[in-house]
């Protein structure tokens, strides 16, 4: 069966005359009697009574003609959807972000892309840095957001944000009244790190073993908030990106700048290099390109 057999038929069903539903179609007569007598054929029934001056359907015409319609709707709705998923009407992207970091920067980024797409649904899934890369890997995200360095042969990178990470002390520390320090210098203090999962952890032991001393961990977290509610209480120092140590208002904490080195946090939107990205996830991607988020307040 044919589907521009159930369109001839349907026509002719229509204004029950093949003159005119040749004259619509912009087919030979000829030609639509044949499809039609093809069709016949091929369900061995009668579809159409010619006998008449005017074409009267037969009870199996009427059951096809039913059944035609419904299939020429369906496959009109079919072309309609496929063409704004192309024109990036519609469509799905699920994200994998950073918690904390990632809400402070993607807010702004998700309504001006929502208001521009409105019928892109955005899922946005919380893991670690390291967590994202997995995630990806096993096709569960479309992209994600993590911390860089990653491995540039498997993935693409559009850079978010780069920034010093800074040490933040209790009030009652005795770095509480220096604006810096050089990292060196903290190789007695007791360190309170992300858990290994994180790569806010790698990115602070390797910078400690290059200052040429391994860290002396006091306690690990993988809560932000609870990390900084244990410096404020004197259990230790940590270190953080400078825009979340400006978030802390409410703690007595002290903000410190590392001298030398200086530690670079640098966070990247990452995607595979080699699979297939839908639409919604391409036009994301451009959107996030040319509107880069802005430092977090």
């Amino acid at each position: 069966m044919d589907i521009r057999q159930l369109q001839y038929f349907a026509e002719v069903a229509k204004h029950k005359n093949f003159t005119k539903a040749s004259q619509v179609l912009f087919v030979s007569q000829p030609s639509i009697s044949k499809m039609i007598k093809t069709l016949e054929d091929e369900l061995s029934v009668t579809l159409l009574d010619r006998s008449e001056r005017e074409v009267v359907l037969t009870d199996a015409g009427k059951l096809v003609n039913e059944k035609a319609l419904q299939i020429l709707q369906l496959l009109e709705e079919l072309s309609s959807s496929v063409n704004e998923l192309v024109q990036v009407q519609r469509g799905n992207v699920k994200m994998g972000i950073m918690p904390t970091i990632s809400a402070l920067l993607f807010p702004k980024i998700i309504a001006g892309f929502k208001k521009r797409y409105p019928k892109i649904e955005i899922q946005m899934v919380e893991y670690s840095a390291k967590q994202v890369e997995t995630q990806m890997e096993q096709g569960n995200i479309d992209f994600g957001v993590t911390v860089l360095p990653v491995n540039t042969r498997l993935y693409e990178t559009v850079s978010l944000l780069s920034e010093e990470l800074v040490v933040i002390v209790s009030s009652q520390h005795w770095l509480a009244g220096r604006t810096s320090v050089s990292l060196v210098e903290l190789k007695h203090e007791p360190f309170i790190l992300f858990a290994k999962e994180f790569a806010l952890h790698d990115v602070v032991r390797q910078s400690c073993l290059q200052a040429g001393f391994e860290p002396e961990v006091a306690h690990m977290t993988s809560l932000w908030d609870f990390c900084c509610e244990m410096v404020a209480s004197q259990l230790g120092i940590s270190l953080i990106p400078r825009s979340m140590a400006s978030r802390l208002h409410h703690l007595a904490v002290h903000t410190v700048s590392i001298s030398h080195p200086q530690i670079a946090w640098e966070l990247a939107l990452i995607y595979p290099r080699d699979k297939y990205l839908s639409y919604a996830a391409r036009e994301f991607i451009t959107y996030i390109q040319a509107n880069p988020p802005n430092q977090p307040e």
